[in-house]
């Protein structure tokens, strides 16, 4: 089958119609990213977009190490160590022409701990962020942050009197149904410039000519055109006719069909994100289940039982062909905190039965799962798969799958009773999986925990571990609170991630732990 590839004869002629320039790169995936505000939703496909346009202060390479942004160097103030102190980038200039300094930073820090921002969580442990001078800035947290660089590598820096001029200041309320002209709009300092961007259908970016990083990186990718493609089948086909020349998540069922095809190939490694379910075990009842006036979730036996009656070996043999690696805890292999022990898992239908009858449901009852149908791989065989699992010991479940702008907000407005959720770990700390999942959800912690949990107890050692530099007393720390998290079963695991990106053989790069496709260090052959 004839594919089109990035490299095109001089003469210019073209291998399937509408071929583009020789830099240019098709790029396709299954969902769009929610909004351009670089504050208002904590997700993959969200940031990944957000990497072309707009810069952090350290970021993560493609293999997965931290290296400077628009700071150059960082460290803990020699005079306090409650002050990170970063030195910024000078020269740096916006998409507009407009210099970059620490008042934009300050602007950018200050803005994404405000209540809408889904990035809070990451600086819950700053004081203030101070602009001494036009390129030092100070972060000054409640007691020593250890890790307060790992914190900042999605976070993403905008232009003060741009957002201000545009009425910007504010996050973007996105659970909230808010339409703000940062959501489709972006002047950021990053390698590639915004020229135009249809949700759900199309966004192009062209190379930023007046990038920093020029010279320092290969920046062979003039243009990128990105182009979600929800349905599998559609994505794989616009691969293997040209019409797109990388597709960011082969479905697994098409690996081979890809990798086998002259001019293409998939490159495939371990992703730093685990997928699981969450359960509103909080509130007194449900609103999507037969229980009367009760909330069998609440009761640890019932978790339990739907924990150990999901077979994740035969979801990873028929459902993910092979391309999964089965969890027993939230946290993916890559993190500071995993082990091998709590990441083992079971199945036990027998005992799962058994548990349920002590618990007093021995009859079963049912309940609705709200699963995302264009967020993660297979992502509703998964939740399908799972509903006849949980069949078996008598919890009938009702599915319920659509896009994820639908399904995310569900679950930051606490409107489900039982989900399916993905979680990457920039960090590479559990802190983080705590903070956004773990504590109580509130004014600066648990913003993506839709399980209603609360205790107060927990809470205070989460918050504890931001200030703690001792690291073997804080990974003590850590291991005590994943204790809790196990066996109160606040999550059902359900497998680590593996990547398969397909591509054109023209193009070289590697895969990157995060999913994030950072094109500026992408090269052609």
């Amino acid at each position: 089958m004839a594919v089109r590839h990035l490299l095109i004869a001089a003469s210019g002629l073209a291998l399937v119609a509408g071929s583009v320039s020789a830099e240019t790169l098709r790029w396709a995936r299954a969902g769009d990213a929610l909004t351009l505000d670089p504050h208002a939703q904590n997700e993959g496909p969200t940031s990944a977009l957000a990497h072309q346009i707009m810069e952090p202060l350290v970021m993560r390479d493609m293999t997965g190490a931290m290296v400077p942004a628009l700071a150059t160097d960082w460290g803990p103030s020699v005079d306090d160590p409650n002050i990170w102190v970063f030195n910024l980038r000078e020269g740096v200039t916006f998409h507009d022409g407009a210099a970059f300094d620490s008042e934009d930073v300050k602007f950018s820090l200050d803005r994404a701990m405000t209540p809408d921002s889904d990035y809070k969580e990451l600086l819950a442990s700053v004081v203030e962020v101070r602009a001494p001078s036009a390129y030092v800035v100070e972060i000054v947290t409640d007691g020593p942050n250890p890790i307060m660089p790992n914190n900042l590598t999605n976070m993403f820096m905008m232009d003060k009197d741009w957002a201000e001029a545009n009425n910007a200041a504010k996050v973007q309320d996105y659970e909230g149904g808010e339409d703000t002209f940062a959501a489709k709009n972006a002047n950021g300092t990053g390698p590639y410039k915004l020229i135009s961007r249809e949700p759900d259908v199309r966004t192009v970016l062209e190379i930023n000519e007046n990038y920093w990083g020029t010279g320092e990186f290969p920046m062979e990718i003039t243009r990128i055109e990105y182009t979600p493609i929800q349905n599998a089948a559609t994505r794989v086909a616009a691969l293997l006719s040209g019409e797109v020349d990388f597709v960011q998540d082969v479905p697994v069922q098409d690996l081979e069909r890809v990798a086998s095809t002259d001019g293409l190939e998939v490159r495939t490694a371990p992703q730093n994100r685990v997928i699981f379910f969450g359960m509103n075990m909080g509130d007194a009842d449900l609103a999507n289940d037969s229980v009367e006036g009760k909330n069998p979730l609440a009761d640890v036996r019932v978790r339990t039982a739907m924990n150990i009656a999901i077979n994740r070996d035969a979801i990873k043999q028929v459902v993910m062909r092979d391309q999964s690696q089965p969890a027993g805890m939230i946290s993916p292999p890559f993190v500071n905190g995993w082990t091998a022990e709590l990441d083992a898992s079971v199945t036990d239908i027998e005992r799962a039965k058994a548990l349920m009858g002590e618990a007093g449901y021995g009859d079963g009852f049912s309940i609705q799962l709200d699963c995302p149908n264009d967020r993660y791989i297979n992502d509703e065989a998964i939740c399908q798969a799972s509903v006849g699992m949980l069949a078996q010991i008598g919890v009938t479940v009702n599915l319920d799958a659509k896009p994820k702008a639908q399904h995310f907000p569900l679950i930051n407005n606490l409107e489900t009773d039982f989900y399916m959720l993905g979680w990457g770990v920039p960090t590479y700390d559990s802190e983080y999986i705590f903070n956004f999942l773990a504590h109580t959800k509130g004014e600066k912690y648990g913003s993506w925990n839709g399980t209603r949990y609360s205790n107060p107890e927990l809470d205070a050692q989460i918050v504890a571990l931001a200030s703690e530099t001792d690291l073997d007393k804080r990974n003590g720390m850590i291991a005590d609170i994943w204790s809790v998290v196990q066996e109160q079963q606040l999550y059902i695991p359900i497998h680590h991630q593996v990547l398969n990106w397909g591509m054109s053989d023209n193009v070289s790069t590697i895969v990157a732990p995060d999913d994030t496709a950072k094109f500026k260090y992408f090269t052609l052959n």
